[in-house]
């Protein structure tokens, strides 16, 4: 039977269909009609002090919930604040539904309160246009149900990502007849997802049983699809080692025997040789991109042509954008390694064994400890880097959710920090957006309350939207934002001090042990009702954690940090344009 509601009420019974339980956002003139409609709805609506911390919060939600997260936003600098985290989630394919509000459609053209219209009328939709898979205007209110069904459907299908849906005030507050609503209730909430054939499989499988170095090389496409497991059990049939860009790491274990570990500009020697010596490589859900792939140059991380490249991506866009391949397939990485293992199992149904390959891992895992060690477990003070990260580690527990920002907390962590549950880091990797780490850990932590969840982030990062801690204090979210404060944005202060001789503008004053006139972060947490400590010796950090692992209280740790470089094995383009043949990186500052 059909009814009569606003469309504000309309999309807030929609998405109570789609089971949506938290949407991230701020309050505006245009959108306080859908806030009036969710009062009564069993959804949550997550306020926040900045549309960045909604969008970030969102974008973490939706990668612990595997589906589309939605974020309400106010009109123009609502829309404008929102878009960096929007974006970020668009550059690293995660699936979002972005509703803002909007101008009075009867008002276009007529520049009323804040309207963006310089250059054309009733076009703030096409601000979010270079990021987003689509951007709607509502321009009828019986639209909205059918542009809705299309909003989720996108951003969930092919290669997720971020989508909008702008619709002007007017149109929330217009009553309709439920008919277009009730039409589309009965339509697939998801989409079947391609696959391979088992033909094209069985050209992969033995390519890679003939070939004397096959390396697998896998992304975040493969923890977008949950398909770890299926990673692994092609894997240890086929025994083939495991390299995985920045996005990838956490596609298994990291104690797995057969993960070489991250590669390009940080990766690891063992990772970048083997990626350079493969003579089949078979990439999964990755696209390649610069640092992975050490700027693309021959000789650091792949040497393409040369290497033969089989790639599988749900995306045809990036098979062959960087690289030459001989056999590309459009397919979810879940479907394909299905049919690749049912593949391999008949055609080799004994399986390999290479001991051999599985001893030089494991001995390269033994050798980088150990020559990390001095470092891991220095009482210096301000602490080494790499002893922060080895105490995390024994700190958290296996299931621990971490979000990472920029820096050492990001680079570091490919590097050398162990994740033992598959998809619990959160990475920002395309946009690279300071600022992420922080607001995603909210979403986390609202997707999965039960599990231990650690935002790792430099006092630069911290720094950009603290205000994030006023929603974690409000709902009780027992969070740890340990800030690795080296006062500075200290991956660029270190690349600046190795070119330029000065870290004019990319450090603070004073120094990590003292910095002059600095934000004390542990007072700025108190502030906000969280617990805030500031850890004075080495040797109070381990105990540190694990106290606020079990308070369960929002806690910021202020960890002053020497600003010493993540070692690297790579190159980066960005050191020749600075330096011309002098081979130098970052330095300490």
């Amino acid at each position: 039977m059909s009814t009569t509601k606003t469309v504000a009420e309309h999309i807030v019974d929609y998405l109570e269909k789609r089971d949506v339980e938290h949407i991230f956002g701020l309050c505006g003139h245009t959108n306080i009609s859908v806030l009036a409609a969710l009062a009564e709805s069993p959804i949550d609506f997550v306020t926040v002090r900045h549309e960045q911390i909604a969008s970030h919060a969102a974008d973490g939600y939706a990668r612990v919930t595997g589906k589309a997260s939605v974020v309400l936003s106010h009109l123009s600098p609502g829309l404008t604040n929102c878009a960096t985290g929007v974006a970020n989630a668009a550059l690293d394919c995660i699936p979002m539904v972005v509703i803002a509000g909007d101008i009075p459609t009867h008002y276009y053209g007529k520049h009323p309160h804040q309207e963006v219209n310089l250059h054309a009328d009733a076009s703030q939709y096409e601000i979010y246009r270079p990021f987003v898979k689509r951007a709607w205007r509502v321009d009828r209110a019986d639209l909205i149900a059918e542009i809705l069904e299309k909003a989720f459907l996108l951003a969930e299908s092919g290669q997720p990502g971020p989508v909008l849906v702008n619709v002007p005030m007017d149109i929330f507050s217009e009553q309709i007849v439920s008919d277009t609503f009730d039409r589309i209730k009965d339509n697939a909430r998801q989409l079947v997802k391609p696959s391979i054939d088992d033909e094209t499989a069985a050209k992969i499988v033995t390519n890679l049983a003939e070939a004397k170095d096959p390396v697998l090389y896998v992304g975040g496409g493969i923890l977008l699809a949950q398909a770890s497991e299926e990673l692994q059990q092609f894997a240890d049939h086929m025994q083939i080692p495991i390299a995985h860009s920045l996005m990838g790491k956490g596609v298994l274990r990291d104690d797995h025997p057969l993960i070489l570990g991250m590669t390009g500009f940080w990766g690891t020697s063992l990772t970048n040789d083997a990626c350079l010596n493969a003579d089949w490589l078979l990439a999964i859900g990755t696209r390649f991109k610069e640092a992975d792939c050490s700027s693309w140059y021959p000789g650091y991380t792949f040497n393409i042509p040369g290497t033969k490249v089989m790639h599988i991506d749900i995306e045809p866009s990036e098979i062959g954008r960087n690289y030459p391949t001989e056999i590309g397939a459009i397919a979810d990485a879940k479907s394909a390694l299905k049919v690749l293992t049912r593949v391999a199992k008949t055609l080799y149904p004994d399986g390999f064994k290479k001991p051999e390959l599985v001893s030089k891992i494991a001995d390269f895992r033994k050798t980088f400890t150990a020559n990390n060690q001095p470092m891991a477990t220095s009482p210096d003070f301000p602490m080494m880097p790499e002893r922060i990260l080895a105490d995390t580690r024994k700190a958290l527990p296996e299931d621990a959710i971490i979000t990472t920002d920029v820096g050492w907390n990001k680079n570091g962590v490919g590097q050398q920090f162990d994740i033992l549950t598959p998809g619990s880091i959160l990475t920002p990797g395309g946009f690279a957006t300071m600022g992420f780490g922080p607001p995603a850990a909210l979403g986390a932590k609202l997707a999965a309350p039960e599990r231990t969840v650690i935002s790792l982030v430099g006092d630069g990062g911290f720094g950009q939207n603290p205000a994030m801690l006023a929603t974690a204090v409000e709902l009780n979210l027992g969070i740890i934002w340990l800030v690795m404060n080296n006062n500075a944005f200290g991956t660029i202060a270190g690349l600046q001090k190795a070119h330029y001789g000065l870290t004019y503008g990319t450090t603070f004053p004073g120094t990590a042990a003292a910095p002059s006139n600095g934000p004390d972060y542990a007072d700025i947490a108190k502030a906000y009702g969280a617990d805030g400590i500031k850890i004075t010796s080495a040797e109070e950090l381990l105990p540190a954690l694990q106290a606020a692992i079990a308070s369960g209280r929002p806690t910021v740790l202020d960890v002053p940090m020497i600003n010493n470089p993540t070692p690297t094995t790579g190159h980066w383009n960005i050191l020749d344009i600075y330096s011309p043949d002098k081979y130098v990186s970052h330095v300490s500052t």
